[in-house]
């Protein structure tokens, strides 16, 4: 099953990201599957490569690595990513600078799309 998981709000502050990351990587496990995460408005962080987090805190960069190890793909908006003046060299290894024309082919090919 082809799953794309659509996230919108920022690596902290909120717990959707988070909730969004953490189910994509569980799905990652399950064999026969692509994942695919895009990132939208602030969402484009989740991406920012180096994020330090308190101890004992989740790291959004780790669960991001754990999928795209398991052969996930990982698209950030590039205008999300100009508005934040993130640069692509700034991104998780493996993580694309993408478009909504990327999204677009991403949707029509899923079997289910999750919005976080």
């Amino acid at each position: 099953m082809n799953t794309l998981f659509i996230l919108n709000d920022p690596p902290y502050g909120t717990e959707r990201s988070y909730n969004g990351f953490r189910l994509a990587r569980a799905m990652s496990k399950h064999d026969g599957g692509v994942i695919r995460v895009f990132l939208l408005g602030d969402a484009a962080s989740c991406a920012k490569a180096g994020q330090k987090v308190p101890e004992g805190y989740y790291n959004i960069e780790f669960l991001a690595q754990s999928i795209l190890k398991r052969g996930g793909e990982i698209g950030v908006c590039g205008m999300c990513m100009d508005a934040r003046a993130l640069r692509e060299e700034e991104l998780i290894h493996g993580a694309q600078r993408s478009t909504l024309e990327q999204l677009a082919e991403w949707t029509e090919a899923a079997d289910k799309v999750l919005v976080f």
